[in-house]
């Protein structure tokens, strides 16, 4: 999906300026810390996965996004996803009161602090069993993809296009683009060589690019 959120690598915006990381705050105000504890505790009932909520994020008009604070855009996502599960009616949200609890909530699962606790420490893994073998051995040569998909992508829209190596496999994981529509299949991943030559062109540095890329994101390059 093409947005305000696919910024990475791509050329225009100008050069950033980040905070030093031992300097930075984990929050840069109490508020940032409520949304991500909300965050957390809404997925935790396991009404939608990990994509899912990156993905609601994502379907805002672009300019609402980059106008957007980074934790806002995390209120956003979560201010849709309650009330597209059924979780919180529209009004609600304008009210800041719950009023009759909708059916679904009974079926919520609520963990106790010791779940929780299980649930940040194992994390989400997405290592799965594959019923195909990979199309690509390490060496070979792929193109990404150009696409115009709607839907949620974790290939950024600076390597589309592009021409580079696979230089490792790290096997079947789930895949974002249908996991994103609660369907938990998995795809072959890999890790794919680029020159930043080849991104971004003859005034690049002479270096080199690593990226994650799933195989329905490659077609092979015919020698």
């Amino acid at each position: 999906m093409k947005g305000g959120h696919d910024l990475g690598g791509r050329q225009g915006p100008g050069p950033i300026n980040p905070e030093p990381e031992e300097q930075e705050p984990v929050f840069h105000a109490d508020w940032e810390r409520r949304v991500f504890a909300l965050t957390l505790a809404s997925g935790m009932l396991g009404k939608w996965n990990i994509d899912e909520s990156r993905h609601a994020r994502e379907r805002q008009e672009s300019t609402a996004y980059l106008r957007n604070s980074y934790y806002e855009n995390w209120l956003v996502g979560l201010e849709k996803l309650l009330v597209e599960k059924g979780l919180l009616q529209q009004d609600e949200l304008g009210e800041g009161m719950v009023g009759t609890a909708d059916a679904a909530i009974d079926k919520l699962r609520v963990p106790d602090a010791s779940a929780i606790e299980k649930i940040l420490r194992s994390g989400g893994p997405t290592l799965l069993v594959a019923d195909t073998v990979p199309a690509y051995a390490i060496g070979a040569s792929v193109q990404v993809i150009k696409s115009s998909a709607t839907g949620h992508t974790r290939v950024p829209g600076y390597v589309q296009g592009s021409i580079g190596v696979v230089v490792a496999h790290h096997g079947c994981h789930v895949f974002p683009d249908k996991n994103a529509l609660g369907e938990h299949v998995g795809e072959q991943l890999y890790a794919v060589r680029f020159s930043a030559i080849e991104l971004w062109g003859s005034s690049a540095e002479n270096a080199d690019v690593m990226i994650d890329l799933w195989e329905p994101y490659l077609e092979p390059v015919s020698k």
